[in-house]
């Protein structure tokens, strides 16, 4: 397997990967109760979490940015991100707990849903609307009715720095360090650029660049982020991400590593001027 860099956070296609491994054991299910043993994860008054979630049913899960969100048959949403290091388990209720296990959900059939945050970085919220957590992030990138012209809307009256502008999910949902890395090869544009001086055509491919992307991550179910995140064979396919000093496998330049908004950036000088 090639080594990368671990404490990455999970990106849209980690996210999306976590979703469609729990629609399967977790759609119809019943909520039947909530324990909490970490307190600071949760941004919904935990008293009036524990009333309100008991009875809801799990109608459909889906994927905002890098929340996943739980549509629940009372009307609520459960909205939950795992930050650097959150995972979700389905577990019977009599399996021994993982010490890091901080917020337990019980359902109606004897199993629960445990999310697991070694670095206690998780959030966990219970709204009515889910556009009270969500609501300012930018459009989604894989969208069906996100097309080029919106996407070149978007870098209208924009400066600064390429790859910091692509992290900010205002900007646009779901991109992080290793998926900017990886689009921007793709693109053949180098993350430094000042985002006014992007043509009309470089745009275009940084477009198709991130959705392709964005897919090929999904494909190869995500990339495993050190011990958190395992089964996932993207960072087998990285052209850039965590291989410094290693030769481009477009041109055969040592690919490089730079701190760019205090996150490391890699990019081929020679495939990317």
């Amino acid at each position: 397997m090639m080594g990368y860099e671990s404490k990455a956070m999970p990106e849209l296609p980690e996210v999306e990967t976590v979703v469609r491994g729990l629609r399967g054991p977790l759609t119809g299910r019943t909520f039947t109760g909530v324990t909490v043993t970490w307190p600071n994860a949760i941004r919904t008054p935990i008293p009036e979490l524990q009333r309100r979630l008991p009875g809801q049913r799990i109608e459909a899960i889906t994927r905002r940015g890098k929340y996943l969100q739980f549509h629940l048959s009372g009307g609520d949403t459960l909205v939950l991100h795992l930050k650097m290091s959150g995972d979700l388990l389905v577990e019977p209720a009599t399996e021994p707990l993982h010490p890091h296990v901080r917020t337990i959900f019980d359902l109606d059939n004897g199993h629960q849903l445990r999310f697991k945050d070694m670095r206690k970085f998780a959030r966990v919220y219970l709204v009515d609307d889910p556009d009270q957590v969500v609501g300012k992030l930018g459009p989604e990138p894989l969208g069906d009715s996100f097309t080029v012209a919106d996407f070149k809307a978007l870098f209208r009256r924009r400066s600064g720095r390429l790859k910091p502008l692509l992290l900010n999910q205002a900007f646009l949902a779901g991109v992080g360090n290793i998926y900017a890395d990886e689009s921007c090869h793709l693109a053949q544009i180098d993350p430094r650029r000042q985002v006014a001086t992007l043509t009309d055509a470089e745009l275009e491919r940084l477009y198709h660049a991130i959705r392709q992307a964005l897919n090929a991550g999904i494909m190869y179910k995500g990339a495993s982020l050190d011990e958190i995140y395992r089964g996932g064979e993207f960072q087998d396919h990285f052209q850039v991400y965590g291989r410094t000093g290693q030769p481009c496998l477009t041109c055969g330049r040592e690919i490089q590593r730079i701190v760019l908004g205090g996150r490391s950036t890699h990019f081929c000088s020679e495939c990317q001027k």
